[in-house]
């Protein structure tokens, strides 16, 4: 079963978020997270989806940040290897627009990457402008109205 929490920043889970948000999106670019980058993750929602079964493990992930009273971008997106293709992705990414929805914003965001466009566009995202580099790779900004 899929259990969804808000994380605490600097919480046991947040640094199981972490660690698999290194593993399956910066690891394979040959990047690490520094220590300014976490800290800027301080006062954004943390989104994570557990598994609940003998014991609990996370299962996948994302960021909500604010970008300002309206908008709201997805960031660090991320599933377990061993748990993609199962619809978590899916079902945190609805949880994540409906916790945004909930708490005023009107539109998400994210920056994604050109492998996950089709992924988002099932979802109901279009992109918006032209690809993008972003950590070495080629990035779309999609976007969703929450209304």
């Amino acid at each position: 079963m899929l259990e969804f929490r808000i994380l605490e920043y600097g919480s046991c889970d947040y640094h199981a978020m972490v660690d698999l948000r290194s593993e399956v999106l910066r690891k394979p670019l040959g990047l690490s997270f520094t220590e300014e980058q976490l800290q800027q993750e301080m006062n954004d929602v943390l989104i994570g989806a557990f598994i609940t079964t003998a014991h609990t493990a996370i299962a996948g992930c994302c960021i909500l940040t604010p970008v300002n009273e309206n908008i709201v971008q997805l960031r660090q997106m991320a599933v377990s290897p061993d748990m993609q293709g199962k619809g978590i992705g899916r079902d945190i990414v609805s949880f994540a627009e409906q916790y945004a929805h909930e708490n005023g914003f009107n539109v998400l965001t994210l920056h994604a990457r050109k492998v996950a466009t089709g992924f988002y566009q099932k979802l109901g995202y279009e992109t918006c402008g032209e690809e993008f580099i972003e950590v070495g790779i080629p990035h779309y900004e999609m976007r969703k109205n929450l209304k």
